[in-house]
């Protein structure tokens, strides 16, 4: 399985960023340029949001539930990326460049 940290993540121009947490959570924050796709719907229909051609990166709260999304979308042919330390990590890295 890939991972990425997010300083690494913010560096990409224009990249695949998927926020699984619930919708609350995300309208509460979440990364930049990220869309909001639940984990439930994502596995549900992968097809429907995903393009086996293009890389995702993907990330929950702290990363654990992401890692396991990850693993199950590589295993059907998605190029998925998991964030390490997920949303959390985000907000650290935000609070350092302040």
């Amino acid at each position: 399985m890939k991972n990425i940290n997010i300083n690494d993540l913010l560096n990409i121009n224009n990249a695949n960023i998927i926020d699984i947490r619930n919708n609350f959570s995300y309208m509460k924050g979440h990364i930049p340029g990220a869309i909001n796709i639940t984990s439930q719907e994502l596995l549900f229909n992968p097809e429907r949001y995903l393009n086996r051609n293009k890389a995702y990166y993907i990330y929950c709260d702290s990363g654990s539930r992401s890692k396991v999304i990850v693993n199950e979308l590589n295993n059907l042919g998605y190029n998925t990326i998991n964030v390490l330390g997920g949303y959390n990590s985000y907000c650290k890295a935000k609070l350092k460049m302040s």
